[in-house]
């Protein structure tokens, strides 16, 4: 069983085992090279993380690196992640900055039953050869493994005039 960090007041747990074995069948794609080695130092979203400029970079392994034909240098792409490192059992949260608890899935927060990133960040330099992306900046630690990569959009990810 994993050991979890102590409950602020009122988060609830999710009441499910465990122990039951699911598997998505997913295949890491890569790393995330980034600055923040320990929780405490990462920033809390990629706004702040771009406010530090500390630049970072994505590690493709070989297998998948012919599969950065077509990206290029000063395009924005959704970096999806695996959030290894976080927690998984919270139902609802207190987060720091709330007077009541809140739902997991109406915040950020990485602690989730599926700990999965989304990134928008742009690609500073593209080396497909080397499998090698520099990037403006990230909110996740270093060694974080990548899912994948998707195009930003903005005809059909930027939300349609007088929506949120």
């Amino acid at each position: 069983m994993t050991e979890y960090a102590a409950a602020r007041e009122g988060e609830v747990r999710f009441s499910f085992s465990e122990d039951r074995p699911w598997d998505a069948g997913l295949r890491f794609i890569g790393r995330i090279e980034s600055p923040w080695k320990q929780r405490r130092d990462c920033p809390k979203n990629l706004r702040q993380a771009r406010e530090r400029d500390e630049a970072a970079a994505v590690q493709i392994f070989p297998p998948f690196e012919e599969a950065l034909t077509g990206i290029e240098s000063g395009a924005h792409v959704i970096l999806l992640s695996f959030l290894d490192r976080a927690e998984r059992h919270l139902a609802l949260q207190m987060p720091r900055h709330a007077e009541a608890p809140r739902g997991t899935f109406s915040l950020r927060s990485p602690v989730r039953p599926n700990p999965i990133g989304l990134h928008l960040v742009k690609l500073l330099s593209v080396d497909q050869t080397a499998g090698r992306l520099e990037i403006d900046a990230v909110d996740v630690l270093d060694g974080t493994p990548l899912i994948d990569i998707k195009p930003y959009l903005a005809s059909v990810d930027t939300p349609p005039e007088g929506d949120g």
